[in-house]
């Protein structure tokens, strides 16, 4: 009968291959290098195969280590309900959190993962809307949480700023043409509201080709050369190149983001995800 599988070491397993190295693991599992490296040598002696192709500088999964990760992932992810079934019986429940679909695209993916394996009984409910429709939808009873880029004059607690930048095709150039094309987010939206701020501030002539909620059809028509446009730093897809000062553009302001909580939505779960959102957010680099 085969050994039971060490939860320890699926673990560091699973650090190794999502940090990319033994010595980025070794602070995510609390321990030295070395004794990262013995822990993988013992998995590998344990299941009987290598798992693992070390290189000189980093570490990647092989066939049979890919295989491998789903399940250990699946085991630690079983472990901590588990554990969350016994130890943490109140955070059990769902949590409506509304959000920008860019800011859902770059911004809350790692984010919800390590919520996700702290309170695993906890199911959140994504909205997602532009920041304008969120306050709303909230205000109705609607939502329990959004993330919000601030509005002029909004009172709101901003817990992190992200760069905003100028993007556009790599094999056109649209800021040659006057006036300058540029996709919109819809009315309403504050990173809308930046840009045309910015270009109003520096005289700078414009008219809008596109205006939608959708970052991806606003990512379209840039990649297709036909305007220019502003967006989150972290959301620039490598299909765009960034653009600025060179190209006679305004600077373009931070976009100011914090977190909105209906007063009625009191249960451990929101409670919980709420700090969590404020602490990670601000952190997060």
């Amino acid at each position: 009968m085969a050994a039971p599988l060490d939860l320890n070491l699926l673990k560091t397993f699973v650090a190794v291959v999502e940090s990319g190295s033994l010595s980025n693991a070794a602070p995510r599992v609390g321990r030295s290098q070395s004794a990262v490296s013995m822990q993988m040598q013992r998995l590998e002696e344990m299941v009987g195969n290598q798992l693992l192709v070390r290189g000189p500088r980093t570490v990647i999964p092989n066939a049979v280590g890919e295989d491998f990760l789903i399940y250990a992932r699946r085991l630690l992810k079983l472990s901590d309900e588990a554990w969350a079934s016994v130890t943490r019986p109140k955070e059990i429940g769902s949590v409506r959190l509304g959000v920008p679909d860019d800011y859902a695209a770059f911004l809350l993916p790692p984010v919800l993962s390590r919520f996700a394996a702290e309170h695993p009984l906890v199911t959140v409910e994504l909205i997602c809307e532009q920041s304008t429709a969120l306050v709303k939808t909230l205000a109705e009873g609607r939502l329990d949480l959004a993330i919000v880029t601030r509005l002029p004059e909004q009172p709101l607690d901003v817990i992190r700023l992200e760069r905003f930048v100028w993007v556009a095709s790599p094999n056109h150039v649209a800021w040659e043409t006057a006036p300058l094309p540029v996709a919109l987010f819809e009315p309403g939206c504050a990173a809308r509201m930046n840009v045309l701020q910015a270009l109003g501030d520096a005289d700078r002539s414009y008219r809008c080709t596109y205006s939608s909620a959708s970052l991806l059809g606003l990512i379209a028509v840039v990649q297709a050369g036909l305007a220019v446009a502003g967006l989150a730093l972290r959301s620039v897809p490598p299909s765009l190149r960034i653009i600025g000062g060179n190209e006679g553009l305004p600077v373009l302001p931070d976009l100011e983001i914090g977190i909105l909580r209906n007063p009625l939505s009191m249960t451990p779960a929101v409670e919980r995800l709420n700090d969590f959102l404020r602490r990670d957010l601000a952190q997060q680099a």
